[in-house]
């Protein structure tokens, strides 16, 4: 313990711009998860109306696809896509990616890595939406039909809205895990926080040695960097509490079965 607090072992942080250049690395794992995040979700909720639409090679095709990336290593994912995107691909989106995107992000692997954690995470959020939307009680479809909707405004209007707010906690640990997988696609040598830190400490050889040409100890090194997911995380878990803790004052005195969206559909449509 006196190694890890020795506060000689911590001087790199202060010294040549350091805790900058983890910082900046940070950023990179942050944008990767931010677009991979909204490209899961709306994915996760296509699949996940898919796999318990009425049509039954639809419902299956989103069922098989839901089964067969969700239990497909992650790691496994990205190094295989890294290894089969034509290349084509790769130099296209390396001559075209925006400008403003950090130069690790205009890679010719970078689609790899978010391609990887889009098809593992939407797998898994399908599966935690199609919960939240069967969890709601079948009194608000039937009410739905006897005033006269349509599946699809149902879905819309009935069952999505509800069956949604029920999984926002799951949801949101999922988006977590997202958050710290992004850690994966050091494996592809873009260059996020991980990699940037082992360059940092001179391990990019061998991860279990410390110490280079900068005074950075690999333990100390990965421990800020955990801080840094630590802080990014927490702040994620606040805000689905706060939602939990609104969701659960919405609904105060025990589980309602409520027909208002309906009902002011319905009176919209008279």
């Amino acid at each position: 313990m006196g190694y890890l607090f020795n506060p000689d072992n911590w001087e790199w942080v202060w010294t040549e711009n350091n805790a900058s250049f983890l910082l900046q690395a940070f950023v990179v794992n942050l944008e990767i998860a931010a677009i991979a995040m909204v490209l899961a979700l709306g994915l996760g909720l296509a699949l996940a109306l898919a796999s318990i639409a009425q049509s039954t090679p639809l419902r299956l095709a989103a069922k098989g696809w839901v089964d067969l990336f969700r239990n497909l290593p992650l790691i496994f994912l990205i190094l295989y896509l890294a290894l089969s995107l034509p290349d084509s691909v790769k130099d296209f989106w390396a001559d075209n990616a925006p400008g403003f995107l950090p130069e690790a992000l205009r890679g010719k692997l970078v689609l790899a890595g978010i391609i990887g954690l889009v098809l593992y995470n939407s797998a898994v959020l399908a599966e935690i939406m199609r919960a939240g939307i069967l969890s709601l009680d079948r009194g608000q479809r039937d009410a739905a039909a006897a005033l006269g909707l349509s599946y699809r405004q149902q879905m819309r209007h009935v069952v999505l809205p509800q069956g949604l707010r029920r999984m926002v906690p799951a949801t949101v640990s999922q988006l977590i895990t997202l958050n710290k997988d992004t850690t994966l696609v050091s494996i592809i040598t873009i260059q996020e926080v991980v990699r940037s830190g082992r360059v940092l400490s001179n391990t990019a050889g061998n991860p279990f040695v410390g110490g280079g040409t900068v005074e950075a100890p690999i333990l100390q090194v990965m421990i800020f960097i955990g801080l840094l997911f630590v802080a990014v995380n927490l702040a994620l878990s606040r805000l689905s509490r706060r939602l939990e803790l609104r969701e659960d004052r919405r609904t105060a005195g025990g589980e309602r079965v409520t027909v208002t969206g309906v009902e002011e559909h319905a009176v919209a449509r008279t």
